[in-house]
């Protein structure tokens, strides 16, 4: 907890408390919440990795927030079964039987009950596919995803289409997002109304075909 928490402050930290406690798939008695000026910064330490990604998402979905600075540290485990041996073999086994990653196109070393991934794969959501697929082994403290995009040359961006994803978003008020092309990158700028509008732009922008990089500079306002 913080001191001198300005009034506006103070009753979007007493919100995050609520919604922590709310969430069922989370035990958020060790979890500590500080605000400033929307910024919230959430610290303590969790029993699990998915607990931790809970967290995250119960606070991200209130209004008022404008970004998370996630400090929260995942209980090591001391139980059998949860070396990392044990933890990269059970990792390897579901990356093979996931079947929204690509065969033989993702790799995962364990060290110290921390997952990296490496490897590439063509979209943002087969990206995002490896890391569900180890998030609930036994023992996982955490996850580094480090597999990266790529794209053929012949493979191009279509601004325009982009631009009428984020406009056929019912929740988003696109006259203040502009997309910005280089290649394969986008770029982001403008200001939403909220956290998840900021989400919400950026995942329309990683669904276009041929992006390997999105920066997401759009401001919330809230």
């Amino acid at each position: 907890m913080t001191q001198a928490v300005q009034p506006i402050d103070q009753d979007l930290q007493n919100n995050i408390h609520d919604e922590l406690l709310y969430t069922p798939d989370l035990d958020a008695a060790h979890i500590e919440v500080a605000v400033k000026n929307g910024v919230v910064t959430l610290s303590g330490d969790i029993a699990s990795l998915p607990e931790r990604l809970a967290a995250k998402r119960a606070t991200r979905r209130l209004w008022g927030v404008k970004s998370v600075a996630d400090q929260l540290v995942v209980r090591s485990p001391h139980t059998p079964g949860a070396d990392d041996m044990d933890i990269a073999r059970t990792a390897k086994q579901l990356l093979d039987l996931a079947v929204d990653v690509p065969s033989n196109t993702v790799t995962a070393d364990v060290n110290d009950h921390t997952i990296v991934l490496s490897g590439s794969v063509t979209w943002d959501y087969q990206r995002d596919a490896a890391a569900r697929a180890v998030m609930y082994i036994k023992g996982v403290t955490g996850i580094r995803n480090t597999i990266s995009l790529s794209q053929g040359p012949a493979v191009s961006v279509v601004k325009s289409a982009i631009e009428k994803a984020i406009q056929r978003n019912a929740q988003l008020r696109t006259q203040g997002i502009s997309v910005d092309v280089n290649h394969h990158e986008l770029t982001l700028r403008g200001s939403v109304r909220s956290f998840a509008d900021r989400r919400g732009a950026e995942q329309a922008a990683w669904s276009a075909a041929g992006v390997t990089s999105v920066k997401n500079h759009l401001l919330v306002t809230s």
